[in-house]
């Protein structure tokens, strides 16, 4: 797959971080209550102006399907993985407590400098010494080894926290791995999110949005090992030694359950990832890929308000089966931007007549939280083989064009996308 070219567009202004949330609550427009969260007044303009609005932002074209009644989330947005029209949106810079789908920047800022995954680590007391009271894990013990490769199996399929905390160490340590996430966050022009812990547990001040989550797994998906274990269904993680000195090993399953199909959630046809979460603060939140007759559409949710089981992943699902069909009869609100280091560009750069707003150059736009530049890159490609449970690579994803044509096209393909079979 041929690396990812520059791309001749820079776009600029940053959401004000709002204070921590700490009551989760229904979506704006269906609360009129004062004592309800609502989005801040003025969201960010990254990615188009339309999406700094409060409510939902859509524009139906002819035989275009409205959108799915009943959904309750808090924040949520359908993309179009490869050319990164935004479909539709509800809130979308709205920075909210991001529960465990924070992972996804922590596996896209370090999983390229721990390789290769055959690489062990003991882990020490200390690691874990500052886990989160309640916090999900993989059962990572000290005294043991593992390589990269288990604990990222940890950290995808199991959320864990130990395993996150283990590969912090491994990378440097918490501090150092909070302040890289940050600055990579950056550089992707995720700019509405805040890191303070790279595991995701609620902490005060820590937000994402459901645009920057989505430009985050974006990213993500570049890189064949991130996409290799987010579309992990199941494996065998390492346990307690045996007398003979083996180790024991007990079986994992993702707790995505639209990738599984858990719990009574049915499996959705043609997913690939990427992450779920929850916490008491952030409510459920939930980002995923899934590809349908050669088109790939991402799509966020955070918090939904519904008290009907499994919410997060029935609303996903059905903004998902919207884009599908919505797909070429919508007009897009907005666009997922390329990071800061692909490229420099001003707002002559901008489609017109496509809905989306103006956007500025050099990541100043609104002068909020928009002049630091990290120098991390977001395209790098790993040399993983795929998840190897009912998991095949997709052909034929549309291959990046020169900079001219992307101009127009604005395509950032994902080569190789992995995608379940036994969905199809």
């Amino acid at each position: 797959m041929p690396a990812l070219k520059k791309i001749a567009l820079t776009v600029a202004s940053a959401a004000m971080l709002s204070a921590f949330v700490v009551n989760p609550a229904s979506a704006a427009d269906k609360d009129s209550s004062d004592k309800k969260p609502k989005p801040p007044s003025g969201m960010s303009r990254v990615g188009g102006e339309l999406l700094s609005r409060a409510g939902t932002q859509v524009d139906l074209g002819a035989g275009a399907p409205v959108l799915p009644k009943g959904l309750t989330g808090r924040s949520w947005i359908v993309a179009d993985a490869e050319n990164g029209d935004v479909l539709a949106a509800h809130n979308a810079h709205w920075p909210l407590p991001p529960a465990s789908t924070l992972k996804m920047l922590f596996a896209d800022t370090v999983l390229p400098k721990l390789q290769p995954k055959t690489r062990t680590y003991t882990v020490r007391p200390e690691d874990l010494a500052d886990l989160g009271e309640g916090s999900s894990l993989v059962g990572v013990k000290e005294n043991l080894t593992y390589t990269v490769h288990d604990l990222w199996l940890g950290v995808f399929l199991r959320s864990g926290n130990d395993a996150v905390h283990a590969l912090s160490a491994m990378y440097g340590g918490v501090p150092r791995t909070v302040t890289d996430m940050q600055a990579h966050a950056e550089e992707l022009q995720a700019l509405d999110t805040k890191v303070v812990s790279p595991d995701g547990y609620d902490a005060p001040e820590q937000v994402s949005s459901a645009y920057d989550l989505t430009l985050i797994a974006r990213s993500g998906l570049q890189k064949a090992d991130f996409r290799e274990y987010c579309s992990t269904a199941e494996a065998e993680f390492p346990g307690k030694k045996k007398k003979n000195g083996e180790r024991e090993t007990f079986a994992i399953q993702n707790t995505n359950r639209l990738l599984t199909g858990a719990d009574g959630v049915a499996p959705y046809k043609g997913v690939a990832g990427v992450k779920n979460g929850y916490t008491t603060h952030a409510g459920n939140t939930f980002t995923g890929v899934a590809e349908r007759d050669g088109r790939v559409l991402l799509v966020t949710v955070m918090n939904p308000s519904s008290e009907k089981q499994h919410a997060v992943y029935k609303e996903a699902a059905s903004l998902l089966d919207w884009g599908f069909e919505a797909s070429g009869k919508v007009t897009p609100v907005g666009e997922l931007v390329p990071p800061r280091s692909a490229g420099t560009g001003t707002e002559d750069d901008t489609v017109s007549g496509t809905g989306k707003g103006p956007t500025a150059a050099n990541g100043t736009g609104d002068g909020r939280n928009g002049s630091s530049h990290a120098a991390g890159t977001a395209a790098s490609d790993g040399g993983g083989s795929g998840a190897g449970i009912a998991l095949g690579i997709a052909a034929g994803v549309v291959a990046l064009v020169g900079g001219a044509a992307f101009l127009i096209n604005r395509r950032w393909p994902l080569p190789d996308l992995v995608r379940r079979r036994s969905r199809h």
